[in-house]
């Protein structure tokens, strides 16, 4: 997908805030309000449940819009991450994606039994493990379950293949190696859509071909269009750009300023829904879509729904849900070929 101007964004929210008591209700609003994504980000709370999990939850209680956990890359099993985010995809009916975040994080590495990853190594260990997940997506070939029950034969073998993946010589963190085939299916969309920070992508870094759209932060409201501009200059035209937004709006006779309480992650907007409207027609001219954090979901979600969706539909600035759509509908990507089926077709001569 490649970045036009005069064609409408679209929308995401993270839903980080939302409480597993009541993920329900909030994934449900946010679909029925025509946000096209519903993110979930990890948090270390105790007793809680992590963004895939949540993400599974929130699957099969809708039907557009798509569902996208931050899914950590250096301290979880780049094998396990594969196959869960395979089956969120399978529970979503091919709206699931995978947010790949890799962050120096002592507590998670001391949880794990690894020493701290840090500098370079981040981003090492966020491309081994996209490029995992990635081969095992196609480990199964789209035909490969044949069910044949004249035969009895559930799979043809010879659709399964092996990935032979290992870390390369240059790895700084502990080298490993994946054999595979995996042990789910093809996922619906074929292969997920990967997100990551603009930050952890490029030259040296994760292969921008690695990626499928990247997620672009500022200090303000004010830096992030030119940031996107930026981003895009560096990456180039066609991978998909999503900027950051937390978001507090004046509600329920409260107003916006009074809510600010906490130091924000991204660049923060603060006021009113009509002024938040024209923030986003504009970076929507800029950026493929938005990502909007808001400061209480239940809170922000109202207004969000109430005033700022319609009227940015209104103007033309927001494209309408795919119903029944895939997220790689969302973000325009053409359906996902798989590399071994591919290298077979050539060695047959095909």
């Amino acid at each position: 997908m490649s970045s036009n101007n005069n064609t409408a964004g679209f929308l995401a929210i993270e839903l980080d805030r939302a409480g597993y008591e009541n993920l329900s209700a909030a994934v449900l609003a946010a679909e029925s309000a025509g946000f096209h994504v519903a993110t979930f980000k990890d948090s270390p709370r105790a007793g809680r449940v992590n963004a895939l999990q949540r993400a599974a939850f929130a699957g099969p209680a809708t039907r557009a819009i798509a569902v996208v956990p931050e899914v950590d890359t250096v301290y979880t099993e780049p094998f396990h991450i594969s196959t869960q985010l395979a089956s969120l995809d399978y529970v979503s009916g091919g709206r699931a994606g995978w947010i790949a975040t890799a962050a120096e994080s002592p507590e998670a590495a001391a949880a794990v039994g690894r020493s701290s990853a840090s500098g370079e190594t981040l981003a090492q260990e966020a491309a081994a493990s996209i490029e995992v997940g990635r081969r095992l997506w196609d480990s199964w070939e789209d035909d490969a379950v044949i069910r044949d029950v004249a035969t009895g034969r559930y799979i043809d073998v010879d659709k399964l293949h092996y990935v032979d993946f290992e870390t390369p010589a240059d790895f700084s963190g502990t080298p490993y190696s994946v054999k595979g085939p995996s042990i789910i299916p093809r996922p619906l969309q074929g292969q997920l859509p990967v997100l990551a920070a603009a930050s952890l992508v490029g030259e040296g870094l994760v292969p921008v071909e690695a990626v499928d759209a990247v997620l672009v932060s500022a200090p303000t409201p004010e830096l992030l269009a030119a940031e996107v501009r930026d981003v895009r200059a560096r990456l180039g035209a066609s991978v998909p750009v999503v900027a950051e937004l937390d978001v507090v709006l004046d509600s329920r006779g409260e107003t916006a300023g009074s809510r600010a309480l906490t130091e924000p992650e991204h660049a923060r907007f603060v006021g009113s829904a009509s002024g938040l409207t024209d923030l986003l027609e504009a970076l929507l001219k800029e950026a493929d879509g938005v990502r909007l954090h808001p400061a209480v979901v239940d809170v922000e979600l109202e207004e969000l729904s109430r005033l700022v969706l319609p009227e940015l539909r209104r103007r033309g600035a927001l494209r309408a849900p795919i119903q029944d759509g895939t997220f790689r509908d969302v973000l325009g990507l053409a359906p996902a070929e798989n590399r071994y089926s591919i290298t077979a077709a050539a060695a047959a001569g095909k």
